[in-house]
């Protein structure tokens, strides 16, 4: 365990405090394709009482995308992809009371969702698919989260991958901070996510949450995703058969737990009613203020 480090974000309604408690993203796949809740929510009415649902459930954060990234996805186009997120945008746009961050590598896409009350831009690209995404962060003064992914969706889980995972995480994690930067964008603004499961082995990324401290030395807040991810499906297989998604929570639960312990600031979870309880208990751990009285 580490003693983790408190910052401060600055979204347009608010400021969040990172560190003292570990902050739940709620994932809102609004995408026929997604690996794990694909085409559950296309319809905007059941994407927005989804979106209630993990608010009324302890999500601290909703995380909103209309673009599939899994293993062999090949994009979507930018109208496709705004057709699919701004009925959404519009339907909770003063209505939900928790901030929303749009899951895009589109700066065009980013551009219209913070302009429809999306306050955090998330890009799983790390600024490689669309750089001008940074500026659309600087100029509207919103947190950007750049994660880490060798590769492209369609091929990323082909291999080769990284000799040494940790250094290539690093070298991509800086390069990212570097070009948000020269955009403008404020390193107080600044979230790391190490991509799990995006261009790493299965190894890899047990890999990188044991070893999750030596990012925390970067000096930003981190944020991490292992919910359901195949990683997990793979050492929870019976018969050689992957566990399906659904099945995957328990295995999600110790990986959160890791990722809190690590130091992460932030978890990005499906289940969000039951990862508020493990990191209610994960805090405990990491923090002795936490823990109730007797």
């Amino acid at each position: 365990m580490i003693k983790r480090k408190h910052f401060q974000l600055k979204l347009p309604s608010r400021t969040l405090s990172l560190g003292q408690r570990t902050l739940i993203m709620g994932v809102l796949n609004v995408t026929p394709d997604s690996f794990s809740d694909g085409g559950k929510f296309l319809d905007p009415r059941r994407a927005i009482e989804h979106a209630f649902a993990m608010e009324s459930a302890g999500a601290d954060l909703l995380d909103i995308g209309g673009e599939s990234t899994r293993p062999g996805s090949s994009g979507t186009p930018a109208e496709e992809e705004l057709a699919r997120i701004l009925p959404m945008l519009k339907g909770l746009q003063g209505r939900l009371k928790i901030p929303i961050s749009i899951d895009t590598q589109k700066a065009e896409v980013a551009e219209a969702a913070v302009a429809a009350g999306a306050e955090i831009i998330n890009d799983i690209s790390g600024l490689r698919s669309d750089p001008r995404i940074a500026e659309v962060a600087a100029r509207h003064r919103v947190p950007l989260i750049l994660m880490h992914m060798r590769g492209r969706p369609r091929s990323m889980q082909k291999g080769p991958f990284a000799r040494n995972v940790v250094k290539d995480v690093t070298r991509g994690l800086r390069a990212s901070v570097a070009l948000a930067r020269k955009a403008g964008v404020s390193k107080s603004q600044l979230i790391l996510d190490p991509g799990i499961g995006f261009g790493k082995s299965f190894s890899q990324n047990y890999e990188l949450l044991a070893k999750l401290p030596e990012l925390a030395k970067l000096g930003f807040p981190l944020m991490v995703g292992t919910s359901r991810k195949a990683f997990l499906g793979a050492t929870q297989a019976r018969g050689g058969t992957l566990a399906a998604p659904e099945e995957r929570i328990w295995g999600t639960a110790v990986t959160v737990t890791a990722s809190i312990l690590g130091g992460a600031h932030i978890v990005r979870v499906h289940d969000v009613s039951e990862m508020v309880q493990v990191a209610r208990i994960a805090d405990c751990l990491l923090d002795s203020r936490f823990r109730p009285s007797n």
